[in-house]
């Protein structure tokens, strides 16, 4: 992955992609050569001060490319600590949309293969691995309902409209104690899916959570929630195969 920096100050935390040139904000510039320090501090020309790291991946991760809506950081945690997934395993990731669970995917498992039917999407997907520098992941311009053809996987996900369809692709791409993780924004979704695991004898429902998450201000003696929260995104419905 290209070098980048981060400048992070009392108030903001800024991306630099280009270290050629100066970098503005709304406190002033940063001057270009600043911008190679490793680490420190550095000033802008109006005087505000900044720390200075280099970026490490979530800095980047941060700043994806977005065409599909993407699936947030809280519910990607979750499906790493549900599953147990790590640096051995194999995933399969359905459908890839922008791209952003199966890139954040393969900073921690071994490999993973996602599956996207747009083209247009995939172009998406194909610049934001490339931005990361990933070498983990293989894109694959095919239906998943019509099949996977990977084998003893430890993980499929399902971030679809009709998930239930693609059930019988991820049994058979499953290694026994695999899981699946499937993703769908409405409760109805959630019934369909999981009334066509209880129909498959190969798979037992584990549980459905939805993750909210509430941040807190810490100023002083000031110690409340704040006035916005990310509530509602999706459901998370985890399976797994007997």
């Amino acid at each position: 992955m290209e070098i980048k920096r981060v400048l992070i100050g009392q108030e903001k935390e800024f991306f630099v992609k280009d270290l050629s040139k100066d970098f503005h904000t709304q406190f002033g510039f940063v001057k270009a050569k600043d911008l190679k320090k490793k680490s420190g501090k550095v000033k802008t020309n109006t005087g505000k001060e900044f720390s200075i790291l280099e970026s490490s991946f979530i800095d980047a991760y941060k700043k994806i490319k977005r065409d599909a809506q993407i699936m947030i950081l809280k519910d990607i945690a979750q499906i790493i600590v549900e599953t147990g997934i790590n640096h051995k395993s194999k995933v399969v990731d359905a459908g890839a949309g922008s791209g952003a669970l199966a890139c954040f995917l393969a900073h921690h498992v071994k490999e993973i293969v996602t599956y996207e039917k747009r083209k247009d999407h995939i172009k998406v997907v194909e610049r934001n691995i490339e931005s990361f520098g990933l070498k983990n992941i293989k894109i694959k311009n095919k239906d998943v309902y019509n099949g996977i053809d990977e084998k003893n996987v430890d993980l499929v996900t399902l971030d679809l409209p009709e998930p239930w369809k693609a059930v019988k692709s991820a049994s058979k791409a499953l290694k026994n104690g695999g899981f699946v993780a499937a993703y769908v924004p409405t409760v109805p979704q959630v019934s369909d899916f999981v009334k066509e695991i209880e129909k498959n004898k190969g798979f037992v429902y584990l549980r459905t959570v939805e993750i909210l998450e509430r941040e807190w201000k810490i100023q002083g003696r000031i110690a409340r929630p704040k006035n916005q929260m990310i509530a509602h995104t999706g459901f998370l419905v985890f399976v797994r195969k007997v």
